[in-house]
């Protein structure tokens, strides 16, 4: 374990961190981002005066992610916009403009790549490096045993810095299990750097729902066998946790509490499926709003079209998903006769895909889904297109 070197590196706060570089004016503020984007802020003399704080908002929306300074108050990401308001009702609320979240992630991961190309891509905000073999890796000084990997790693956050404006947090260990674990421990900003005998000082004292893996369903089952830390779950006996979460949990939760984790990074990773959905902002009727579903619904499927081609892949099933006013989901998919990233075809296979579906009752969520991807450049020859009546052929969303 001691010859690797995997860093984990988690944007700080990144949303939020976006919004703040167009409007430095609201640093240092409790700034929530949720909800729609409906047209910029409202001027104002002071800069602040003019936008919208989380008290005004009414809906059921959720915080995609907040400043320091609105976590501060307990707003966290998944929290509804109207408990969030409960809890920091002078907070700014800002709508989340994904275009520009998406343009930022890939200069961050471009101004990574320069240095060190092999890297796992995790999310928008989040990659892990291996850092192993990289030149002076494994260089050490007097009194920092790590410097070699220490400059790698700082070196990475300077890049970022420099192409994007923006911070991130870096933890560096032997594995991903401790490197995500460790880029937690000083953010913002932060540069953490584990070795395997560090475990027991710097995470075992850590509640056991800091370890990724470990649900708010597990945490409760702990809890009720008196383990709240790390170090408690490492104390417990292999066996012991096998006959209580049986033999593939209970001794993955055994080998985690320790620090083992030999994954190894996914260099490459081809999406199974590409989606939009949105949740309305009031329920909505199939028939009396069938209007307002239908201009949302051609809004979806025009951005997952977008999706597909941005990203080079087209799509052998269409698929739909509603979520109606009682929390129930419903699904709803077709296949192709050939691949597509056409929005029109995915409206019209969308739209027979709901056809399928009850509609009597109202919906808070639509939802398109784009399966059987392939690269475009990959494709099977399309079979030949059979002729189609021209009056069914129309985009109707019922």
């Amino acid at each position: 374990m001691s010859r690797r070197w995997i860093a984990h590196l988690d944007m700080d706060a990144f949303y939020a961190s976006v919004e703040l570089l167009r409007l430095p004016q609201l640093r240092g503020r409790a700034v929530v981002i949720g909800g729609r984007r409906a047209g910029g802020p409202a001027p104002a003399r002071d800069g602040v005066s003019g936008f919208p704080r989380l008290r005004d908002y009414a809906g059921r929306g959720v915080v995609t992610t907040a400043t320091y300074e609105a976590r501060a108050f307990g707003v966290r990401s998944g929290m509804g916009l109207m408990k969030a308001a409960a809890l920091a009702p002078e907070a700014i609320l800002l709508p989340a403009d994904f275009d520009a979240y998406r343009r930022y992630s890939n200069m961050f991961k471009a101004a990574v790549a320069q240095l060190a190309p092999a890297f796992e891509d995790r999310g928008i905000d989040e990659i892990y490096i291996d850092l192993s073999d990289l030149p002076g890796a494994h260089d050490a000084r007097p009194g920092d045993p790590h410097a070699g990997v220490r400059a790698i790693a700082q070196d990475i956050k300077s890049r970022v810095s420099n192409a994007t404006g923006l911070s991130c947090s870096i933890g560096v260990s032997p594995n991903k299990l401790l490197s995500k674990l460790c880029s937690e421990l000083d953010k913002p900003d932060g540069l953490t750097i584990l070795a395997a005998a560090d475990v027991p000082a710097r995470i075992w004292p850590l509640p056991v729902g800091r370890v990724n893996g470990i649900g708010p369903k597990a945490q409760a089952r702990l809890a009720a066998l008196g383990i709240a830390t790390i170090g408690e779950l490492a104390a417990a006996e292999r066996g012991w946790l096998i006959e209580h979460f049986g033999p593939r949990t209970g001794a993955w939760l055994h080998e985690a509490a320790h620090g083992r984790d030999e994954r190894a990074l996914v260099l490459s990773r081809e999406p199974k499926s590409l989606s939009r959905e949105t949740t309305f902002e009031r329920d909505l009727h199939a028939v009396r709003d069938r209007a307002e579903l239908g201009a949302i619904f051609t809004q979806l499927c025009e951005r997952l079209a977008a999706d597909l081609q941005h990203k080079g892949y087209a799509a052998k099933t269409i698929g739909v998903k509603l979520r109606f006013e009682d929390f129930r989901i419903v699904t709803r998919e077709t296949s192709l006769p050939s691949h597509t990233q056409d929005a029109a075809t995915i409206r019209r296979t969308g739209a027979r895909c709901i056809k399928q579906a009850p509609l009597h009752k109202r919906l808070r969520l639509l939802g398109v889904r784009a399966g059987g991807l392939c690269h475009v450049d990959a494709l099977p020859p399309a079979p030949p297109a059979p002729a189609t009546d021209a009056a069914h052929d129309q985009l109707w969303l019922l």
